[in-house]
């Protein structure tokens, strides 16, 4: 093989195509023996192009044969076949009766292997004829064993027979253990079909037997070949060396000129090289300055940031203050309303008390009861009794008022508890209308609640889920509130909480009939520090605490949907537990 390889670099350099084109087909066939596909079919390939091209059809058929039984081992048949087909055109062509022989042959045993027994028959038996028309005794073995085969393969062992034997005989006389090997397994294989298992026994020794001669033959043939090769290219590289020879001795003076002009070229290089060098270590100095100088000011830029975030960080911690602060201001005006009404209804019953028990002092000022006067005494008790009992009732009312204010100004724990949702959205519904009732005296509203009986209690933190309704609903509020300066005396502000439990989720929906969001800035409103309220009159950062206090404290969605100038509406989906 590597002495195949100089041959064939050596005809490369030296032109000689037909060489080149041999060896090209040579080598293709011995990795295609070796089982190197991949390097033997574009070898091939080369060599069938180039014989075409040099109009060489021995070696172009030399090819065709050599790639059909490349693809043959491949097993595939379509190319197989094809490069078979072509290669028995050309050989008709030429008129060359032994490699139509041997492309008769070839087709033969592909259409058996694909078990076409019809075909292989007829390629078989047209070798057959073309052995005999040309009494080609070497070929004619190799021809009737392929038709013993078919004959078997059609289970017609008696043709079988009859062919397979004469082969061997023809085998024996001319020594080729290969065709004696295939015929005894063929007759093995023939004689078993007639049930003649004595005389298939001793074919299939004598196949097994020629088996452990043919291993060492095949080693010996191969090393043959390559030998030959080698001694092939040895001459044919002694050939192109004498040729070199005549051109040696021109082409060195020619060479001489070439070196002293590199030399002269090569001292121009270094000098120019070292030009080079001293201009880059010139710039690299100028650039290593403008680097110090850069770093100088990146320092002090990156201080200047320093300080800017230090800043930014402190303000932003003020203003998360100050919506905290903002969201109790809006809890506290709902709880001073609420307080206002059952401190009212005290006032006004220990008044009338104080009243009911002057006149009870009086009656019994006098000196003697009498019996009408008796009936009016127990009247002004069971007034009085009334009265406290109703003053009990409403300062328990605003005590009640000012627990859950004290439990929403508390700091949050993070811990769950079960918690009846319908009540939180009612409570905070009502505070924040009430809360922004406080600031606005003329302001009304309808109220609208949907709760479902169903609900049951759903472990959340209170305190945080408080903050988020309640600033919801603020929101809900300003926005009717809004949309009423401009729509007209038909508008009715509307605020509606509606809650719904499907299979493990709970939903609380907030909604509002005011102007809406904007699509444009729908996607920002849960980004800290985005309000579309004047400045002054929102810090940007509600919607964000809501949506992280849904989302990262309960883990569940704060989703919004809304159509500019009809509705928005704002979904808090939690989980119904944990």
């Amino acid at each position: 093989m590597a002495s195949a390889f100089k041959g064939l670099t050596l005809a490369e350099q030296t032109g000689d195509e037909q060489t080149r084109m041999r060896l090209q087909a040579v080598i293709g066939g011995i990795y295609s023996d070796m089982g190197n596909y991949d390097e033997a079919l574009p070898m091939l390939r080369a060599a069938l192009a180039n014989a075409r091209r040099a109009r060489d059809w021995q070696v172009a058929s030399q090819a065709l044969n050599s790639l059909g039984a490349a693809y043959q081992l491949l097993k595939d048949w379509p190319r197989t076949l094809f490069y078979h087909q072509q290669a028995l055109k050309l050989s008709r062509q030429l008129g060359d009766a032994s490699s139509e022989t041997v492309d008769e042959t070839n087709l033969a045993e592909v259409y058996g292997l694909q078990g076409n027994q019809a075909e292989a028959l007829a390629h078989g038996r047209r070798a057959r004829a073309l052995v005999r028309a040309t009494h080609d005794s070497y070929n004619m073995p190799s021809v009737e064993l392929m038709l013993a085969r078919g004959f078997v393969l059609a289970r017609q062992p008696d043709s079988a027979v009859a062919l397979a034997r004469h082969a061997l005989a023809l085998s024996q006389q001319s020594r080729s253990n290969e065709n004696i090997r295939n015929a005894g397994d063929i007759l093995a294989q023939a004689y078993a079909q007639r049930r003649d298992y004595a005389r298939a026994y001793r074919y299939r020794n004598l196949q097994m037997a020629y088996n452990d001669t043919l291993s060492g033959e095949d080693t010996q043939r191969r090393t043959s070949a390559l030998r030959y090769g080698y001694e092939l290219d040895k001459k044919q590289a002694q050939i192109v060396l004498l040729r070199k020879d005549r051109e040696i001795a021109g082409q060195k003076a020619y060479r001489q000129r070439q070196q002293m002009l590199a030399a002269l070229a090569g001292l121009g290089g270094v000098v120019l090289v070292v030009a080079l060098l001293l201009r880059n270590i010139f710039l690299k100095q100028r650039a290593n300055r403008r680097l110090g100088e850069k770093n100088v000011q990146i320092a002090a830029h990156r201080d200047d940031l320093d300080r800017t975030l230090t800043e930014l960080q402190s303000t932003q911690n003020q203003l998360v203050q100050r919506e905290k602060m903002a969201s109790l201001g809006e809890l506290t005006a709902g709880v001073a309303h609420e307080m206002q009404n059952p401190l009212n209804f005290v006032t006004n019953f220990a008044d009338l008390s104080v009243e009911l028990v002057a006149e009870l002092e009086a009656e019994l000022a006098k000196e003697s009861l009498s019996a009408a006067g008796r009936p009016a005494i127990g009247a002004l008790v069971q007034a009085l009794a009334q009265n406290q009992a109703k003053i009990h009732q409403h300062g328990h009312r605003a005590d009640r008022i000012v627990k859950n204010m004290l439990e929403h100004a508390r700091t949050r724990s993070g811990e769950r508890q079960p918690t009846n949702l319908n009540a939180l959205a009612d409570e905070y519904l009502r505070l924040a209308y009430h809360g922004w009732r406080a600031k606005n005296k003329d302001f009304n509203a309808a109220l609208e609640t949907d709760f479902d009986p169903r609900l049951g209690p759903v472990p959340v933190v209170p305190q945080d889920l408080s903050r988020v309704l309640l600033n919801l609903l603020t929101n809900a509020f300003y926005a009717v509130a809004e949309k009423a300066k401009t729509a007209g005396p038909a508008y009715r502000p509307q605020v509606a909480v509606a809650t719904r439990r499907t299979g493990d989720t709970v939903r609380i929906r907030v909604r509002d009939n005011g102007n809406g969001i904007p699509a444009a800035v729908r996607e920002k409103i849960f980004q800290p520090f985005f309000t579309t309220k004047p400045t002054g009159e929102g810090t940007g950062l509600g919607l964000s605490l809501s949506y992280d206090i849904v989302t990262k404290g309960h883990g569940g969605t704060l989703a919004v949907a809304s159509q500019e100038g009809e509705f928005t509406e704002f979904t808090i989906s939690l989980p119904a537990e944990v």
